[in-house]
């Protein structure tokens, strides 16, 4: 029986010069992104969601009675928990740098990224074969972290996956091997009509390449 884990991205995750690390607030586009789309999604037998609220809202927001999983945590940001990731730019940027660019580096005092893909990958192995088909509600850099370990990639190709908002990333286990697949939620723009103002978030497959570009900066 194959294993299959689908790992859905919490909203609030988009890169821009005003991210900040960690939980925060939702955003204006996460409201609406909730008021207007829906999720089409595969079955599952067990729906596991990240302890942030980021992740309770979006479970939330899709009607997915996720249970808290303390392994799915986000990465621990230490000391730039909470703050802007332009403010760390400015203030720390060889540390940030060196972050972006060694797995093993933690400036910010907290979590390297080495030291998350070896927790997320000990969870992946500990599930059981038999579960069936899982859903998460996920952090990106967990997200990021599962496909290292899917992929056998190096651990220094993390940031290379891009993790949009509301993407969806399914890893089947059969037979002790990892298959990686992306499916993306795409949620148009609103448009206005006679009969309805609501748009439907469409979820699409694709293989995903072993390593693919970097396109998304952390």
């Amino acid at each position: 029986m194959a294993l299959r884990v689908t790992m859905l991205c919490a909203t609030g995750a988009e890169v821009s010069d005003d991210l900040i690390f960690g939980d925060g607030a939702p955003s204006e586009r996460d409201r609406h992104e909730y008021r207007v789309s829906e999720s089409v999604l595969p079955p599952y037998a067990l729906a596991l969601r990240a302890p942030s609220a980021r992740c309770a809202r979006t479970a939330q927001a899709f009607a997915i009675a996720a249970a808290p999983e303390n392994a799915l945590r986000d990465l621990d940001y230490g000391s730039w928990y909470g703050r802007p990731r332009k403010d760390i730019l400015a203030e720390d940027p060889y540390g940030f740098s060196a972050w972006v660019t060694d797995p093993d580096a933690a400036p910010h005092g907290g979590e390297s990224v080495a030291r998350l893909c070896r927790r997320t990958a000990a969870w992946l192995s500990s599930l059981p074969t038999d579960t069936g088909r899982i859903l998460t509600i996920s952090e990106a850099a967990v997200i990021r972290a599962s496909l290292v370990h899917a992929l056998s990639a190096p651990t220094r190709t993390f940031w290379h996956f891009g993790v949009p908002p509301l993407s969806a990333f399914t890893l089947t286990m059969r037979d002790g091997c990892w298959d990686a697949r992306l499916g993306r939620m795409v949620i148009p723009q609103q448009q206005p009509s006679a009969g309805s103002s609501a748009s439907v978030a469409v979820l699409s497959t694709q293989a995903i390449g072993r390593y693919p570009p970097l396109h998304v900066r952390p």
